[in-house]
């Protein structure tokens, strides 16, 4: 699977890696919240190093549908429902800030933005009180939000709230006008350099799959953080989402707006002006990572319901993203608990990244650099979203995470006994789990090539999943993330799984 963004770009370009190297700032992964977060504190003089795994927007930002907009959905209302209006308005004023940045930046690296009306829309009757809610809460927290009634679109749509003037890019040409601009201020990207740990006393170390490198500070922008000091890996849910763009041999008109649907199965609708021709992105079908009967369903699901709306579409790429949601619907952002002040992280932004990531960059570049929320003025956002308390609400939905993190760990090891290797080699793009003595084990044919690995995640022990789509090993845990031969691939997880044969 390879998004529209990433297919046939050639990786961002990288420098060597030196072990030992000295810097002010390390930060811990290429996506959105990385290079940003990376660029601001370039731009202000200090010497930054960006560490990333695999290449320049691997994971969540070059697999995003990238919107640029302060209407998500049903975030705001549910924000709503369970904390105060001022820190929904926060939020608002947060992402406003984020997205005024990005679009600031757009506008001088020449990024091609397109500007659209979003729409938070609902499939049936059932989901305009959805739609209404939305509205309400938008409002209250100062955009310019109405609901609309009717809507001239080839798939079901029978009300709506709407924002005018949102806007839209291509994540890949984002990303490497960010990864350009960090390296003028001085700036040095090293891809495929696995971070696998961090010490922050007396200075911070930053080890890696070739050595370490020191900071001053270190953030982590990697989706979720890969230190487990705060326990933050059970404060937000994995989720993944899948992504499909379409070709026409004869264009017909395309919708001209940004739509997501607030009720389910979650629906998303853009287009991506091409080289070629107007592309149609649409996508959804979000669930717990690792823990659905079958991934490739979704998008078969996905892919029928496009075609049905659009005939004669062509699909031209399929792919997927992971994306975290705190517990408390308010992003994770500042200092590490445990990390003597030197550790930042940022997670929790609920598939809206690309207004999250900016203020969630914003603030930790403030706090770094020593102008951070202490210096904001009383009720800015700086201020309510660094000082919110954990509110019943929040308690709750952790604990019911909790149950279904325990349900899925029981049943992957109750669901591993019942066949014990050794087992048919798995047809092309299976995989299996069963036992060897104790033991779960994974066995996988992908490419013609049958591999055999632990099937216990590396994190916390968690039994993992095949994802038939993506063809890897998922964990329904915690949401880490395997490559068939067990490479690590993304969350809270830093160590492969074992090798069998």
């Amino acid at each position: 699977m390879e998004s529209l963004w990433r297919a046939g770009r050639a990786p961002i370009p990288s420098q060597p890696f030196t072990p030992g190297e000295e810097y002010d700032d390390v930060v811990v992964g290429a996506g959105l919240t990385g290079l940003t977060t990376a660029l601001m504190l370039a731009e202000s003089g200090r010497r930054v190093v960006v560490l990333e795994a695999r290449d320049v927007g691997a994971v969540a930002t070059g697999n995003t549908t990238g919107k640029i907009s302060l209407l998500q959905g049903t975030r705001l209302s549910t924000i709503r429902r369970h904390h105060s209006e001022a820190v929904t308005r926060a939020y608002v004023d947060a992402n406003r800030d984020g997205q005024d940045w990005l679009l600031d930046f757009c506008e001088r690296a020449r990024v091609a933005v397109q500007r659209h009306e979003a729409f938070s829309y609902a499939q049936t009757l059932d989901g305009v009180p959805a739609a209404e809610a939305e509205v309400k809460a938008a409002t209250e927290a100062g955009l310019d939000v109405r609901l609309v009634r009717a809507l001239d679109l080839p798939f079901p749509a029978v009300a709506a709230a709407a924002l005018p003037d949102q806007a839209q890019v291509d994540a890949m040409e984002l990303l490497a006008a960010l990864a350009a601009a960090f390296e003028r201020a001085g700036g040095v990207i090293h891809t495929e350099s696995r971070v696998t740990g961090v010490s922050a006393s007396p200075r911070v170390e930053v080890r890696t799959s070739h050595g370490p490198v020191y900071g001053s500070t270190v953030t982590l922008a990697t989706g979720t953080p890969i230190l487990d000091r705060g326990l933050y890996f059970s404060k937000v849910r994995g989720s993944r989402s899948y992504g499909l763009s379409f070709a026409f041999d004869s264009p017909p008109d395309l919708p001209s707006g940004m739509y997501l649907s607030v009720d389910s199965p979650t629906r998303t609708v853009r287009t991506a002006p091409r080289a070629d021709g107007m592309q149609l992105v649409t996508g959804g079908n979000d669930h717990p990572t690792g823990r659905v009967e079958s991934e490739q369903a979704l998008v078969d699901d996905l892919v029928r319901w496009t075609l049905d709306a659009f005939p004669g579409a062509r699909l031209t790429h399929t792919w997927s993203a992971q994306d975290y949601e705190s517990h408390n619907l308010i992003p994770f952002v500042g200092r590490l608990p445990r990390g003597r002040g030197r550790v930042y992280m940022a997670t929790g932004y609920a598939k809206w990244g690309f207004t999250n990531a900016i203020w969630a960059a914003m603030r930790i570049a403030m706090e770094i650099r020593g102008d951070g929320v202490t210096a904001a003025p009383p009720g800015s956002w700086h201020r309510v979203l660094g000082s919110r308390l954990t509110v019943p609400a929040d308690l709750g939905r952790g604990l019911l995470e909790g149950v279904s993190v325990g349900a899925a760990a029981v049943r992957g090891w109750a669901d591993a006994e019942r066949d014990a290797v050794p087992v048919p080699r798995p047809a092309e793009g299976v995989g299996v789990v069963a036992r060897s003595g104790l033991e779960p084990v994974g066995v996988s044919t992908v490419d013609g090539r049958t591999c055999g690995v632990s099937a216990v995640c590396t994190h916390l022990g968690g039994v993992v999943e095949w994802n038939d789509a993506e063809r890897t090993w998922d964990c329904p845990l915690h949401a880490s993330r395997f490559a068939a031969d067990g490479t690590v691939l993304e969350g809270p997880a830093t160590r492969p799984l074992r090798r069998l044969r």
